[in-house]
């Protein structure tokens, strides 16, 4: 008898290749986040789609607070037609940024999702600016 962990067969190989290269076109993650904001390559916008007053509790550099449930096509006209977002929200019990994400590709904007959120972020030990604070990098 097989362990609870495969229980059901492994996919093959090609199958578990496209299934995980599918997701990363859908998520990026914490490190990789700070990474591109540290380097500054940050080619992305990045959105807090918290409410504004969680955002100013704390949140993370260069974000730009946009709760999801304001994301429309008026406000998307402040950004350029080839902008590129990464969202992000609580963590991984709020589904706040798979509802943004939802929002920007309706509109027909390019979005990833960035998994963990500040409960992530914070994991990983960067740190979140707050209002008269700036943020430190680990």
């Amino acid at each position: 008898m097989p362990s609870p962990a495969f229980q059901f067969n492994a996919a093959g190989s090609a199958s578990v290749l496209a299934h995980f290269q599918s997701k990363l076109h859908f998520e990026t993650d914490c490190w990789d986040v700070h990474a591109s904001l540290a380097n500054g390559v940050a080619d992305f916008v990045l959105l807090d789609v918290r409410s504004p007053d969680l955002y100013q509790r704390g949140h993370l550099p260069h974000a730009q607070n946009l709760p999801h449930g304001k994301i429309v096509a008026s406000k998307m006209q402040a950004f350029a037609p080839d902008t590129r977002f990464v969202v992000y929200c609580a963590g991984p019990h709020c589904n706040g940024a798979d509802k943004a994400a939802a929002r920007l590709a309706a509109l027909g904007l390019p979005v990833k999702l960035m998994i963990g959120g500040v409960t992530g972020w914070l994991d990983e030990g960067f740190a979140l600016e707050t209002p008269g604070a700036a943020a430190e990098s680990a």
